[in-house]
């Protein structure tokens, strides 16, 4: 035991060194921390270990593995609950006719043209059976990373533009409509007993109808005023946890818990000084320490040296109609409300970024079964070059500084709030002032 738990610090050790030590590489190169994450955990993995092995030699990672991926899945369920947060549904309904277009074609042509190329592949790689695997591939291919292209637009000083607004907008949209998709697949061809999930209208009420007042009622403070902020963080991330259980024992994948908690937390009146002050310390913790964990986790998933030439053209054919099927998606819907050729053209390359999210539903895929380990890696593979590949095409879009309207380019001189690309760049909404 005494000998575990040393290779469990030393593996994490190891595992956060060179989390960061990647991440600071990619930004270098203009790429989100989380590509570098990834590829963190593809080097610690079996792709390079395989032959000298002399890591998991050393440190027994087959056997610490669960507590490596337990520590990551708290991770997830704080980061999911952030999103959840920030998904403000009454920015969604005010942002308009044109996200509403963009949105929608980035979701259903992917999702179409997703499950049709995984067709061929059902038997080789659906361990579950055709109809999971079909539907989840579409899902995983209409994905669009909100908190990644968060990163992205701040980079390119795009994030207070007309276009990096819509783009926003129409991916937070996206990736309410993939996780509503997945939780779809899930109910039905999950493997929990069937009986458990008629409690989950059941549990959505009492979210909204009892958690949610009950939380501004906390957060407020009564006759003693507002609790601690540390106290208060502890007793929401308790329940924040007990959400997650009672969703995995329903049946339904723990994050969507951790999503449903944090959409239902309120946003505005008086306890907001509270609410700050929970949702950074709760968002520090997800993305400093335990989220890199995920992502190195996720990665070491990878095995590249199990590649056999067909899995090179199937990684080709699922990152050509990933990319097509996305940009032609999300243009078209951006011509139907009639942008200019411009926008439409930064609005495809945008909406095409994958990364974060992807990998997220990708594991969730690949620990219910729905992939094999082979196509998790094809996969994974798909969303780091689609993400990768953001950038660059922004660029040949000639989509720089001098570009755009007078407004868009006032808008890029003024210096956009700091993100890691993991949270909402969105400035928090005013004050109400008696």
């Amino acid at each position: 035991m005494g000998d575990q738990t040393a290779y469990f610090f030393l593996a994490l050790a190891l595992v956060l060194g060179m989390a960061r030590l990647c991440a600071a590489g990619a930004r270098r190169l203009g790429q989100p921390a989380v590509v570098g994450e990834i590829i963190a955990g593809v080097l610690l993995g079996s792709t390079l270990l395989s032959p000298a092995r002399s890591w998991r030699d050393a440190v027994p990672y087959d056997e610490i593995q669960p507590l490596l991926g337990a520590l990551a899945d708290v991770g997830l369920a704080l980061f999911m609950f952030v999103i959840g947060y920030e998904t403000d549904s009454a920015y969604l309904r005010t942002s308009g006719r044109t996200t509403l277009c963009v949105a929608t074609g980035s979701v259903l042509l992917p999702l179409a043209g997703g499950c049709l190329v995984a067709l061929p592949y059902a038997a080789g790689h659906g361990p579950s059976g055709a109809p999971g695997f079909v539907l989840f591939t579409g899902v995983a291919l209409s994905v669009t990373a909100f908190p990644v292209l968060a990163r992205i637009l701040a980079d390119q000083r795009l994030n207070r533009t007309a276009t990096g607004r819509t783009a926003m907008a129409a991916a937070g949209v996206n990736d309410l409509a993939a996780w509503a998709c997945l939780a779809v697949v899930v109910a039905l061809f999950g493997t929990a007993e069937s009986w458990r999930m008629a409690f989950v209208p059941v549990y959505l009420g009492l979210l909204v109808l009892g958690v949610r007042p009950l939380a501004a009622r906390f957060l407020k403070g009564g006759a003693g005023g507002a609790p601690e902020p540390v106290g208060a963080v502890v007793v929401v991330a308790a329940g924040l946890m007990a959400s997650c259980a009672a969703t995995e024992w329903m049946g339904v994948h723990f994050v969507f818990g951790a999503f449903a908690f944090g959409a239902v937390m309120p946003r505005q009146g008086d306890e907001d000084r509270m609410r700050v002050a929970v949702m950074d310390g709760l968002e520090k913790s997800a993305t400093q320490i335990l989220l890199p964990v995920y992502f190195v986790v996720a990665g070491t998933r990878v095995d590249l040296t199990a590649f056999r030439p067909v899995y090179v053209v199937e990684l080709a054919v699922m990152l050509t109609v990933a990319v097509v099927t996305k940009m032609a998606g999300a243009g078209l819907g951006a011509v139907v409300a009639g942008l200019p050729r411009r926008e439409v053209m930064t609005l495809s390359v945008l909406m095409n970024t994958r990364g974060l999210t992807e990998v997220v539903i990708l594991t969730v895929g690949l620990q219910l079964r729905f992939i094999d380990q082979a196509f998790y890696s094809i996969l994974v593979m798909m969303a780091i070059l689609t993400t990768v590949m953001t950038g660059p095409l922004l660029l040949a879009c000639r989509v720089t500084e001098g570009d755009g309207t007078p407004a868009e380019k006032e808008a890029d001189r003024t210096p956009g709030p700091v993100t890691d690309g993991r949270t909402d760049p969105r400035p928090a909404p005013p004050k109400k002032r008696p």
